[in-house]
């Protein structure tokens, strides 16, 4: 792919799973050879020190993400790379109707993280709930639509009346080549330094869809049984909601609230399990994580991701959607007697940026040979 000339835009830097996936894949697509730039809308966000050294960015820092389709038709229009990577659902349309006024040779390729039918529900904000009949509009405009998992493929497929057989999966890049010295890393807390067990780690932005408070139901309903601790590593608008909800079910002082950690794997790795609580995945980055680290994983079967990284249970305990009662079951289990460290190692090496860049490098190579939008078939 040497040569290959490949614009990736996303919304900011911070610390979400898809904005780790894209800076995880740049360093090994630019040791094959590929030229990128990071385009963004506003350069903000904790990631901001993670950029890899020399990597051209460029940020538009307009008022919101549609005002970027003129500066970003500019930049096609200038610099003209082979292949423009969007990510995320609105700078997604901002890519496809920058292509439709810049219309020169560069083949835009869409990234979709998140189930649309969560997303663009009848409750979400209208901003939301419009997006699936653009995207059937603007769809013509793609080269290529990538989804994160199979669950979120077949969902935008029927949201959105895109044929299937446009959609083309790749799993996120999770583990790499220096995965295991982030694991060794030097990081702990005093609760995994007293010999007291068991102690649970959930990771995840403090946001609706990742539902913590059924994690701190589940936590309230264990240590009526067993004395329990819960690590929460994250932030965001749900922040002192969650602490409340945690003095009102009498469990403050068994709730760590640690904030942004760049590096959770050390923490992760010494901690009992990880909990995932969410209603609904496009994949679940941390899942991964937590097998790479050797850690058992306890999530909800939601929709889209976790089932597939688990195997529908074969590499982790997948409990309902809102069930409180059944996490707190699950949590109480002797978990780590029943998978070994290099089983679920093993499983997540399934999802390695070798493997990802691999599955984007492909695609890219069927769009540029491809005069209309690409059909590449499915992985």
């Amino acid at each position: 792919m040497l040569g290959l000339k490949v614009a990736i835009y996303m919304n900011d830097l911070a610390a979400g799973g898809a904005e780790r996936m894209i800076l995880s894949m740049i360093p090994t697509m630019r040791q094959r050879g590929v030229q990128v730039t990071l385009l963004l809308h506003t350069g903000k966000g904790d990631l901001a020190q993670a950029l890899p050294e020399g990597l051209p960015v460029i940020s538009f820092e307009t008022p919101r993400t549609l005002s970027d389709v003129r500066p970003l038709a500019r930049y096609l229009r200038k610099a003209r790379p082979d292949i423009l990577l969007a990510n995320l659902v609105h700078n997604n349309i901002a890519a496809l109707l920058s292509r439709s006024v810049a219309r020169g040779p560069t083949r835009v390729v869409i990234c979709q993280h998140n189930a649309l039918s969560s997303e663009a529900g009848p409750q979400a904000p209208l901003k939301f709930r419009v997006v699936p009949r653009i995207f059937r509009y603007l769809s013509g405009f793609a080269a290529g639509i990538v989804c994160v998992s199979r669950g979120v493929a077949d969902d935008m497929a029927q949201t959105c009346g895109i044929a299937r057989d446009r959609i083309t999966v790749i799993y996120n890049p999770i583990t790499s080549a220096g995965f295991n010295a982030r694991v060794d890393a030097v990081d702990t807390h005093p609760w995994l330094e007293d010999g007291l067990k068991p102690v649970f780690i959930a990771v995840g932005r403090f946001v609706p869809q990742k539902n913590h408070k059924l994690l701190l139901d589940a936590l309230a309903l264990l240590r009526r049984r067993i004395p329990a601790r819960l690590l929460v590593l994250g932030q965001g608008p749900l922040d002192a909601a969650l602490a409340a909800t945690a003095r009102s079910l009498g469990i403050e002082s068994a709730v760590a609230f640690l904030g942004f950690r760049e590096n959770p794997l050390p923490l992760i790795k010494r901690s009992t399990a990880l909990v995932l609580s969410s209603d609904y995945e496009g994949f679940g980055n941390v899942i991964v994580e937590a097998l790479g680290c050797g850690t058992p994983v306890i999530s909800t079967n939601c929709p889209f991701g976790p089932s597939e990284i688990l195997a529908d249970g074969r590499f982790g305990r997948l409990v309902p959607v809102g069930d409180a009662a059944a996490m707190a079951q699950a949590m109480a289990s002797p978990l780590r007697d029943q998978w070994s460290e290099q089983e679920l190692r093993s499983r997540a090496e399934l999802f390695s940026v070798d493997a990802a860049v691999d599955g984007y490098l492909r695609l890219f190579t069927a769009c540029i040979g491809s005069h209309r939008p690409a059909t590449a078939a499915n992985r």
